[in-house]
């Protein structure tokens, strides 16, 4: 039971469980304020004619009150578990906040717009109660999202956090051997990219959309690969097109060399990820580059920018190299 409750942040848990219920008892005091004046059924639901649907005055505000619990419970309550990231918490709590203040909103108006009125059919949701309440949710909301603090606690991340400072103290050259880095192509070539594909997407989305929308994304996807990150230590080398995609993974006992170079794309089959007589590239542009040569024969060619990145580059990839074999161990990219 204890585990169970230090995984929770109390104080957040409170606020939780607390606000959904005080909002919805506070709908039921000032609905009874208002029961002398409206109409028995009261409306439920409207259409452009007035009320639609009807429900005696007590279900109307029983049911209304259940839904400002349940839904703020449910949205406040993602945001009690300390083991989920503190962006997550923190948007959640300012959502959890959002929705009960907009479901009452939305009931509050409904009341309001029947207020006075003999028959609920000729009744309709009072728009000012609606537009004034939804935007003071939606703001109320967002304060909420930047106001939140949550519980601090040692989490899983801090144990990571503290792992990777113990074996940098243990290893000062550990920094050294790590290299993150993004790589792109000249800018003129993503204009080229947007005359050629973007305009002419939006001009034939205008008869056929959906001939326009796959013309847009196949130009999307093609500038995705003019963009790499890289991501270099005493694991190898990763490489993810776009970012996202791994498309070079070159463990560390598997490299003979490593060395800095200009390259012309067209030598590997052109801009982008390719395989080329027994090459493998991610290029996306032709100039300073990395060559890696495998043990087993083949070569890894990889866009590093500029002149500087590359010599570091291969500088990281050659030491990794050299430790790995002293090892005699298979480290995978990424690892230490």
């Amino acid at each position: 039971m204890g585990t169970f409750r230090d995984s929770l942040d109390t104080r957040a848990l409170r606020f939780a469980l607390a606000f959904p219920l005080l909002l919805a008892v506070g709908f039921v005091v000032c609905a009874q304020m208002l029961r002398n004046s409206l109409p028995d059924p009261v409306a439920v639901m409207w259409n452009a004619d007035g009320g639609s649907s009807f429900a005696p005055f007590g279900a109307y505000v029983a049911g209304g009150a259940g839904l400002i619990v349940f839904f703020g419970w449910v949205a406040f309550l993602q945001s009690v578990p300390i083991s989920r990231p503190v962006v997550m918490r923190r948007v959640m709590m300012g959502l959890g906040l959002m929705v009960s203040l907009f479901i009452t909103t939305v009931l509050a108006a409904g009341l309001v717009g029947q207020s006075g009125v003999g028959d609920a059919r000729l009744s309709h949701v009072d728009p000012i109660v609606l537009a004034m309440g939804s935007g003071a949710a939606v703001a109320l909301g967002v304060v909420m999202t930047f106001a939140f603090k949550p519980d601090p606690r040692w989490t899983q991340e801090d144990d990571h956090a503290l792992e990777a400072e113990r074996l940098r103290a243990a290893d000062p050259d550990l920094a050294r051997d790590t290299l993150r880095m993004w790589v792109h192509a000249r800018s003129s070539v993503f204009i080229m990219i947007i005359i050629s594909a973007l305009f002419p997407a939006a001009l034939i989305a205008v008869a056929v959309p959906w001939l326009g929308a796959l013309l847009a994304v196949a130009g999307l996807v093609g500038a995705g690969f003019l963009f790499a990150r890289v991501r270099a230590d005493r694991g190898g080398l990763q490489v993810f097109a776009g970012g996202l995609v791994p498309v070079l993974n070159v463990p560390a006992v598997d490299i003979a060399a490593a060395a800095p170079t200009d390259v012309k794309a067209a030598d590997y089959g052109g801009w982008g990820w390719r395989h080329h007589e027994g090459a493998t590239a991610m290029l996306v542009s032709s100039g300073p580059a990395v060559v890696v040569r495998r043990l087993n024969g083949g070569r890894v060619a990889l866009s590093a920018g500029t002149t500087v990145a590359a010599d570091k580059l291969a500088g990281i990839l050659n030491r990794a190299a050299e430790r790995a074999h002293q090892d005699g161990q298979p480290h995978q990219p990424g690892s230490r």
